[in-house]
């Protein structure tokens, strides 16, 4: 994950992040309010197609520039981080399993030159926070469908160009037998049922709404939904996510090591008490940008072999490496915060000091409830207890 040479996509996410997103960070995170500067200049540099083949008329990153990318805004503004993250993961899941889709294919041109913003519906009311699991299902006539799903939380919801929707394939199909399809903003409506006051992540936006919409056939990805989940949404999600934590975390311990330089500045020739926890802090970080260098390295090189990985991303001990990684760096993320939090002292802890670390560590317990970690490990569990001994 680290380059000698910063890639085009770090280098516009790093500007994008000082420049703009930071500059209106703590307004959106105040009033809750969507990053419409930050999103506005994703869009003007052509990000929002960054993963996008060339050959498409894309960027051609790499995910591993994204999970970067991500990183580098959320240092900024976490908010404007996760809503690129979430795009992107729609983006990655269409060109996967999609590509082979003539309908799919004029679509993703057309992201590509109106930087079409996608969002994402997957949680829905009545089923307990289960993404693989869905209550409404596509009611057809001949070649069409209507829709209709209450949703318990869309993330910017009403900011977005398109949704991509899960659902059951039919009404009264297995609550299991899931597809995804892609909703245009033309045929759809939202009735937002409830309002987005929360501790952290407040940009983001994601109140509960009804979805109301239309399509037709060429736009269900042909392929299940579980196998979009277990090889593409899933993984990519957690990698995408682990990215904003290294940001906000690497927030944290930047303004941790100011403060320490600071103390060491008034007293010339000493070394700050502080700064041992200063070197404890930054071990923590650098443990945490391993881990995710691994699992990212491991994944790439997955979805790059030829034949077979499919199978090994759909496998229990693949799972269980994903979920650990979302698992343990969520956990990570606020010990690292609240530490960087003891070495500022009371400076950390006032909002209008530059040592802040509210709006990090307010971020940073997101991490544990998107996608809440009891109930991945409440799946580990299960999955631990049929696998075989290693």
């Amino acid at each position: 994950m680290t380059n000698a040479k910063i890639s085009p996509f770090v280098a516009i996410a790093r500007s994008i992040g000082a420049e703009v997103a930071g500059v209106h960070a703590t307004a959106v995170d105040r009033d809750a309010r969507f990053p419409s500067e930050s999103i506005k200049a994703l869009k003007e540099h052509r990000m929002l197609s960054a993963y996008v083949p060339k050959s498409l008329g894309g960027g051609g990153a790499t995910l591993g520039e994204l999970v970067l990318a991500c990183e580098a805004l959320s240092q900024h503004c976490t908010s404007t981080a996760m809503i690129f993250a979430m795009h992107q993961i729609q983006v990655i899941s269409i060109l996967r399993h999609a590509s082979d889709s003539p309908w799919f294919l004029e679509y993703i041109r057309d992201l590509v030159a109106n930087q079409n913003l996608i969002a994402s519906v997957t949680s829905e009311v009545g089923v307990g926070g289960e993404m693989r699991s869905s209550v409404c299902g596509l009611q057809w006539e001949g070649q069409s469908f209507k829709l209709i799903k209450h949703a318990t939380t869309i993330s910017y919801g009403a900011q977005a160009d398109d949704l991509l929707v899960t659902s059951r394939c039919t009404p009264d199909g297995p609550a299991s037998d899931q597809v995804l399809s892609l909703v245009r903003k033309a045929d759809y409506t939202l009735e937002q049922q409830g309002v987005w006051d929360t501790m952290g992540m407040r940009g983001t936006c994601s109140p509960p709404f009804k979805l109301t919409a239309t399509g037709k056939k060429d736009q269900v990805i042909s392929t299940p939904f579980a196998a979009i989940a277990s090889e593409t949404m899933v993984p990519v999600s957690h990698l995408l996510w682990a990215g904003c934590w290294l940001g906000i975390a690497g927030a944290a311990v930047n303004k941790a090591r100011a403060f320490v330089r600071m103390q060491g500045r008034a007293r010339p020739g000493s070394i700050p008490p502080t700064a041992l926890r200063l070197a404890e802090v930054a071990s923590e970080l650098h443990m945490l940008r391993a881990s995710v260098d691994s699992v990212l390295r491991e994944y790439e090189y997955l979805i790059a072999a030829e034949g077979g990985s499919a199978d090994e991303l759909s496998s229990m001990p693949y799972a269980l490496k994903i979920n650990n990684l979302k698992v343990a760096g969520s956990r990570k993320l606020p010990e690292i915060v609240s530490q960087a939090l003891l070495i500022c002292g009371i400076m950390g802890y006032k909002n209008d000091s530059k040592f802040s670390m509210s709006r990090h560590l307010r971020d940073a317990h997101s991490g544990a409830l998107m996608v809440g970690n009891d109930r991945i490990l409440a799946t580990n569990s299960s999955m631990l207890l049929v696998l075989k001994d290693e």
